[in-house]
This record gives C-alpha cells, sequence and structure tokens, in this order.
C-alpha cells in the first residue's frame, strides 16, 4: 500500500505479507519518499516480479477501516469512496460513501477453507453493516470527542481508538499493535452529523449537530434494554451542538460548544418482543439490590463529564395499569441509595418530568415549561466557550487553553444542593418569567474569558427516542441563546419559540430523531409527541409535531 498526504510532499508505504493467510503480518516502511522516489520504487518492485505477474492497481481508498478473520484468512476493509459532510475549525470530516472488503492472500496460496459455507455466510453478514449509512470521521479533528476534551486534553492515536465512539477500535487493534501508530486508519464513528449555515440579523455562523453512539452494550430496541453488569446502558448517544461564526482567514475563530447525553434507565429490566402488543409489559429485575451496576454507570458520566450529573426523567408518573410507573418509582430508589454515599456536592440531580402529562393537561405551554426546566440544568452545568485559530492541530491544544487561562475560566455554575430527587413540576415557580439565573449565565462579558462545561443532563424516556428528542431539543434551545449571546451574534441569550432560528434548529433535532430511532428501533421515530404553545407576542398558536 502506498500513502500520501494532501499536498502529495510526503509518500509512504506498508508492506502486508500476503503468503501466510492464517497471520496478520504487516510492515511499515521508516523511509518517507518523495513522489518520484516512490514511482522509481513502484517500477523496481514490478520489474523484480515480472515473472509472477509484477504490481496490479487494485484500488484507490481513504483510509484503512481495520482487518478481520472469520474462519479462514483475513480480510481487509477499506474506505473507497468519501464525501465531506462538514468543517470544524478547518477541518474536514467526512463520511464514507463506499467500501471495499479485500482478502488479503495471494492467489497462488488461497487456503481451502473446510467450512465455505459458513465463511461465506459470516462475510455476507458483515456486508450486512452498511457504513455508509450514519459513520463519520476526520482525519486531523478527533470527532471521537467534544470540542471541550479536544482542547483541553493532549489524547492522541492509541488511546484515542480506545474511548467508546469509536466503532472500530476492535477491527484496527491488530494493524495499531503491529504499527504502534495510528496513520493508515481512520476512528468511525456511528450517530449523526448535521451542519448548516444559519443566520440571525444578517449575521451568519455555523451550527453544528453531532451524535456520538456507544459502541458498548449496543443493539436494537427490545434486544437490549437498560444496564449490564459493567454499567453500560443500551442506547447510550452524546450529543453535541457547535457554534461558530466564519472569520477570514488568520483570525481567532470564536466558537462554543453543549453537551447532553441521553440513554436507557440504568436498571435491569426487559421487554418481550410482541407482535400483537405495541407496549409489551416492563419486566424488573431484582438482582441487582445494591444497585452497583447503576451506581457504575452514574460514576462513568461523572468521569466522563465531571459532576454535577442532571438526570431529566421523562416517563408517566400515574397509570391505569403500572407500566412506565414501575420503573419510575425503582429509579427513584436507586438515585436514593447511591446519594447516601456521595458528598452533597456530588449528589445526582433527578428531575421527574412527565410528558405525556404536561403535552395534555396544559398543551399551550409545554413546551415553555420543559424550556425552563432546560434552562434551569443549563445554569448548573454551564457550556464551553472558547477563541481558537483557524486550523490548530492537536499540537496546538494545550497551547490555546494554557494553565493562566485555565485558571481564568468560568468553572462555576451556580449548584442548588436541595434539588435532588423531586418531580420537575415544583420547578416551575422557581423558574417563571425571564429573570432566572439562566439568563445570567454569559451576561456581563464584554472581555471574554474561557467558559467550560462541567457536569451534564442526561434524559431518558422508555426507548430514549420520541420524548427525549423533545426534551433534548429544549435544551439545545436554551443553550443556542446563550451561545449565540458568547459570540456576539446575539444581543439577547433568549431565543424565542415562534422565531425562524427556534424553527431551524427544530429541524436539525428532527433529523438527529429519526436517524436515532433507526438505529435503535429500526425505524423513523413514529409516536407523535404534539406540542403547542401559544406566541406571546401574536397570540398566534403554533403546533409542532414530532414524527
Amino acid at each position: 500500500m502506498i500513502g500520501r498526504d494532501k499536498r502529495r510532499t510526503y509518500w509512504r508505504v506498508l508492506k502486508i505479507d500476503r503468503l501466510d493467510p492464517s497471520e496478520l503480518n504487516i510492515q511499515e516502511d521508516s523511509t518517507t519518499y518523495t513522489e518520484c522516489e516512490c514511482s522509481d520504487l513502484l517500477k523496481r518492485i514490478h520489474e523484480g516480479n515480472k515473472s509472477t505477474g509484477g504490481l496490479k492497481f487494485i484500488t484507490t481508498c481513504y483510509g484503512i477501516v481495520g482487518f478481520i478473520k472469520f474462519l479462514g484468512p483475513y480480510y481487509m476493509l477499506l474506505i473507497t469512496k468519501r464525501r465531506q459532510i462538514g468543517a470544524i475549525c478547518g477541518h474536514t470530516v467526512y463520511a464514507v460513501s463506499k467500501s471495499a472488503m479485500i482478502p488479503l492472500p495471494n492467489s497462488t496460496v488461497q487456503p481451502s477453507i473446510s467450512n465455505a459455507k459458513n465463511e461465506n455466510r459470516y462475510k455476507k453478514l458483515l456486508s450486512m453493516v452498511d457504513l455508509t449509512k450514519d459513520f463519520f470521521f476526520s482525519y486531523s479533528y478527533h470527532v471521537m470527542c467534544s470540542l471541550q476534551k479536544n482542547l483541553c486534553n493532549n489524547e492522541t492515536g492509541q488511546v484515542l481508538y480506545e474511548t467508546m465512539f469509536v466503532w472500530n477500535e476492535f477491527l484496527t487493534r491488530g494493524i495499531r499493535n503491529h504499527l504502534q501508530n495510528t496513520l493508515w486508519t481512520v476512528a468511525l464513528v456511528y450517530g449523526f452529523f448535521m451542519q448548516a449555515a444559519l443566520s440571525l440579523s444578517g449575521r451568519e455562523f455555523k451550527l453544528t449537530l453531532i451524535a456520538r453512539r456507544s459502541r458498548h452494550y449496543a443493539g436494537t430496541r427490545y434486544l437490549k434494554r437498560g444496564v449490564n453488569e459493567k454499567g453500560r446502558v443500551a442506547n447510550d448517544v452524546e450529543t453535541e451542538q457547535i457554534v461558530f461564526e466564519d472569520v477570514p482567514e488568520g483570525i481567532p475563530t470564536q466558537i462554543s460548544s453543549v453537551v447532553q447525553n441521553r440513554g436507557s434507565i440504568p436498571l435491569f429490566w426487559s421487554q418481550e418482543t410482541s407482535r400483537l402488543n405495541l407496549k409489551p409489559d416492563i419486566i424488573l429485575s431484582k438482582k441487582d439490590q445494591n444497585y452497583e451496576a447503576t451506581r457504575l454507570h452514574f460514576e462513568n458520566l461523572a468521569n466522563r463529564y465531571g459532576n454535577p450529573i442532571i438526570i431529566l426523567n421523562l416517563i408517566k408518573t400515574h397509570e391505569k395499569k403500572p407500566r412506565e410507573s414501575i420503573l419510575r418509582a425503582e429509579f427513584a430508589n436507586a438515585i436514593d441509595f447511591i446519594n447516601k454515599n456521595l458528598s452533597e456536592e456530588n449528589h445526582l440531580r433527578f428531575l421527574h418530568w412527565d410528558l405525556h402529562k404536561h403535552s395534555r393537561s396544559r398543551a399551550t405551554n409545554a413546551l415553555i415549561l420543559l424550556g425552563k426546566v432546560a434552562a434551569y440544568a443549563l445554569t448548573l452545568t454551564g457550556f464551553f466557550y472558547c477563541q481558537v485559530t483557524p486550523a490548530f492541530g492537536c499540537e496546538g491544544y494545550l497551547r490555546c487553553l494554557s494553565s493562566e487561562n485555565m485558571e481564568n475560566g468560568n468553572f462555576s455554575p451556580q449548584r442548588h444542593s436541595n434539588y435532588d430527587n423531586k418531580d420537575a413540576d415544583y420547578l416551575e415557580e422557581e423558574l417563571s418569567g425571564d429573570n432566572n439565573d439562566a439568563s445570567n449565565i454569559a451576561n456581563g462579558r464584554s472581555v471574554k474569558s474561557l467558559m467550560f462545561q462541567k457536569g451534564v443532563l442526561r434524559t431518558n424516556c422508555i426507548d430514549c427516542l420520541d420524548r427525549t428528542n423533545v426534551a433534548q431539543y429544549a435544551y439545545g434551545l436554551a443553550a443556542l441563546g446563550h451561545q449565540l449571546h458568547v459570540l456576539g451574534v446575539a444581543d439577547n441569550p433568549k431565543i424565542d419559540l415562534d422565531s425562524p432560528l427556534a424553527d431551524d434548529l427544530m429541524g436539525f433535532y428532527e433529523r438527529m430523531g429519526d436517524t436515532l430511532a433507526h438505529q435503535y428501533g429500526g425505524s423513523a421515530a413514529h409516536n407523535k409527541v404534539t406540542l403547542t404553545f401559544e406566541s406571546p407576542s401574536n397570540n398566534v398558536t403554533f403546533a409542532m409535531v414530532w414524527i
């Protein structure tokens, strides 16, 4: 294999032994060639192997996805076509347009597989994983990490592949161990990526929405529910909303991001699939009386995002036949049990907010009230803001956030320790009006210092799809106002629900919701949640339908 940089300045050679089909033997030529030197090398190799056919061009590729072995030889997985789907600070992000699986052994040493039928069956199963759907990557930006992690951490290479959001970690393990580098491979993230240019009052900015699905405890609805023994939950997805204003080259870019999380209720529970029963019974296991797996899950969240962890639980409170409410009660018990062993500062903040109840009994202001709950969560976690130079490189991360700047950054969102485990309805009076704490997040920043997110909002319903999409949109809208305010694009940190910008953002979250629903449930989001509200400015009633 021949690899080169974008400018065709540096050329490298990778040698793969094709004579031993049972082993993966890879060597990287330590020499860096020019284009002419590389061409001469290939000519010499071709001349030296003319008796066996010489060199034969196979394909152009844009990265190695990995190597895999079933019952017979190794296969190499390649990206053969790509398409650009966005860019972050000058770093291009791509989606896979086409891939190929190439057997490694030379035809002269092709092994005879005793069970060729099973070999072909495994190959067919692998080919069913469509890399052209919802996988994305970047050569120069660590797209598996949030913007804040990219700028605050200096992790590179092997460590990044071991994160929970790199889906080809196992496939690349062999070549990474052989070469001790990641020059030839690409790290694939699975989820959702959308970027578009929007405008407010004549000023354009880029909005990016990223969803990163965890590779741990992965699987479809009904097959994967709840938590496993290691604290990994089903449908664990990190959502990041990035906002920046395009500026001329050479001028520092102001950029902001906010991260939220969704995941299945971290208890041992399941549902039996049935074509006749659209709402199968929920089976709650009692095998984890001390909630150890639940504790591990929230410990993992705290390690990833810091504290506080705010849990927004959207499931039903009261039902004629107890179903969701069974999980609600047990989830509350688990949080109370875990909080007994945590310091008051690190208590899990547990908010119940029955979305079905609010959308039916008070449809005119359900989304407004949910927005107030989201804004409250934003006051606890804050969001990330900084200035970066165009096309910053990995080596520039720590220079961008020096120790002096880190000390001057805002790590201190307000905390309310008495809001640990309550129904979120009580927040309606606390957060009524426009003068709540959320409006003070980014005020008074004519001289803008670094801002950091510390903690995360974790939202769940039963499937973590339809209702969760609504809540994540509300949080995204609350954050977007503050992001645009700190960037200087907006004069006011609040975005009205009837504004065109709110409608634009809804389009992003609808697309993401449908994509995540296809991945976890096998179809687009299908339970309609209609939230109607009245515009305070013109008393016109709007209906938002989440499909």
